[in-house]
């Protein structure tokens, strides 16, 4: 197969992918942000780095790179045309930008039923200010948009509080604040491919946030039946074939699923795992 990755072509996943295709199928990598079509009365063309993508059997979105709102919408909107010939995507343009959203991804997963931190979302610094007063003055601030643990916060000072939701407010910025779930310094990442789930343990002993970014130690873990299900009804809800969920067991006895990834990376978890995840979303584009 022709499988087109929209991604750095000198980073690990590319080496990765490249690796686990070998013998295979046939491998690009190019980079997302230089994606162009060119749309006419009897057809369309996306290409990327002087590659058709409109001929690839698949495109694998491995990144996403930052840019303004046109860049984004436009990359989105290619994809879409991609699909609609019939070139199969993942994940598909509507998935990531469900996932992306913290906020829409959020109640996609509380519409599923699944079982959600408390989340206020709002765009006044003084709408803010009394949310987070209703959190009992230690809440967690998020970007709506981004991962990996960057620009999280958590808040327990008010001062420190009102400053940072006013600089918000004038930065035209959304307010997406998150009550503090107390725990015991893990959580667990459930990789979704297919209907198959693999998972790790990140543990954190110095810092709250359990990012493997920021210095999470990845641990194996036994994907327990109730696990699995609960990371399959989660990337369903966003439509993600392939997708990282992150579960937290707090400490009062909840098992709360945070966020729903469409772009997941898996090196940490191939480690600790011994499992061959670039074959295994590979395969994806084969079934």
């Amino acid at each position: 197969m022709r499988i087109t990755v929209l991604g750095s072509p000198t980073s690990w996943y590319a080496s990765d992918l490249a690796r686990a295709a070998s013998g295979l199928h046939e491998l690009s990598v190019v980079p997302f942000g230089e994606i162009a079509a060119e749309l006419t009365s009897s057809g369309a063309v996306v290409s990327a780095g002087g590659h058709d993508l409109t001929n690839a059997d698949g495109v694998l979105v491995r990144s996403m790179p930052p840019g303004s709102l046109e860049q984004v919408v436009f990359r989105m909107d290619a994809l879409a045309t991609l699909q609609s010939i019939g070139v199969r995507v993942l994940n598909p343009p509507k998935a990531i930008e469900a996932a992306v959203d913290k906020h829409l991804s959020l109640d996609r997963l509380r519409l599923a039923g699944l079982p959600v931190p408390r989340t206020i979302t709002c765009q006044t610094a003084g709408q803010a200010i009394e949310a987070y007063d209703r959190f009992g003055g230690d809440a967690v601030l998020k970007p709506i948009f981004g991962g990996e643990g960057r620009g999280i916060t958590r808040l327990q000072d008010p001062a420190i509080a009102q400053r940072a939701f006013r600089m918000l407010e004038q930065l035209g910025a959304v307010v997406y604040l998150q009550e503090f779930v107390p725990h015991s310094g893990a959580d667990l990442r459930l990789l979704v491919v297919g209907q198959t789930v693999f998972g790790m343990r990140r543990v954190n002993r110095e810092d709250w946030r359990t990012n493997i970014s920021r210095g999470a130690r990845a641990e194996p873990l036994e994907v327990t039946g109730e696990l699995a299900e609960l990371a399959r009804r989660a990337a369903a809800a966003v439509a993600a074939p392939l997708a990282g969920v992150d579960l937290l067991p707090a400490e009062d006895g909840r098992l709360l699923v945070l966020e729903v990834n469409a772009v997941p990376g898996w090196r940490a978890l191939s480690a600790v795992t011994g499992v061959d995840v670039a074959a295994e979303v590979l395969r994806l584009f084969e079934s």
